[in-house]
């Protein structure tokens, strides 16, 4: 999953961004308003982490409401010092989907995000799915059949945007924009690689068809 980070303090930003990576996000950090309302308009995020106290010609709130205002639907979190009852029902009232006052605890954060993905008609509890193949995006395990499968956390971060869009067919732009960030060396086969290292760690090691290729248009995990 890819999340847009809009924080002006480089120490916060740097540890959001490092505890995220840590947990298969893939992560941007812009530093001011113009720039989240700039960066936010992409697709290609599932999630926002908006400042409320921005440098540049906005700040968060005004971010936020432009970004509404424009028909973007991402799920977008307020992070701020301002913990007042009127702050957070104008952060709310501003478009935002929830809300975290600072200083905050990452796993609190790490959970809202989470909470605030949309999940698919299929997921059900903590865990996503297709036949014996079971990921858990909390303790970050994937296993076949009870088998514990060893996997890398981008190869992790692959296989669970896949599962993510089970039935849907995923371009690799998709894969790269949803799974890399714009700090990593993508090459053209990139995407090719890693979908290589997950198929014979699954469906080679246990003669599985779990990522299947629709030729001409990218990747697809059936029910």
């Amino acid at each position: 999953m890819r999340v847009l980070v809009v924080e002006d303090e480089p120490k916060i930003a740097k540890s959001i961004k490092r505890g995220l990576e840590a947990e298969t996000f893939s992560v941007d950090i812009v530093e001011d308003g113009d720039s989240g309302l700039s960066y936010g308009r992409s697709p290609e995020y599932d999630v926002i982490v908006l400042d409320w106290m921005l440098p540049g010609s906005m700040d968060g709130q005004a971010v936020c409401m432009a970004l509404r205002a424009e028909g973007v639907t991402t799920p977008i979190l307020m992070l701020t010092a301002k913990a007042e009852v009127d702050s957070k029902v104008k952060g709310l009232s501003s478009g935002a989907d929830d809300y975290l006052a600072k200083p905050f605890a990452f796993d609190e954060l790490v959970a809202r995000l989470y909470a605030l993905l949309r999940r698919p008609r299929d997921f059900l509890g903590n865990t996503f799915s297709a036949g014996k193949l079971v990921l858990d995006p909390v303790s970050k395990d994937v296993f076949y059949d009870k088998d514990k499968i060893d996997i890398t956390a981008k190869e992790f971060a692959l296989l669970e945007y896949l599962l993510r869009n089970k039935d849907k067919v995923v371009n690799k732009d998709e894969l790269i924009n949803h799974v890399w960030s714009d700090d990593d060396d993508v090459l053209p086969n990139t995407v090719e690689v890693y979908i290589g290292y997950l198929r014979n760690k699954i469906d080679k090691k246990y003669n599985a068809d779990i990522i299947q290729t629709k030729r001409g248009f990218g990747y697809i995990i059936q029910s």
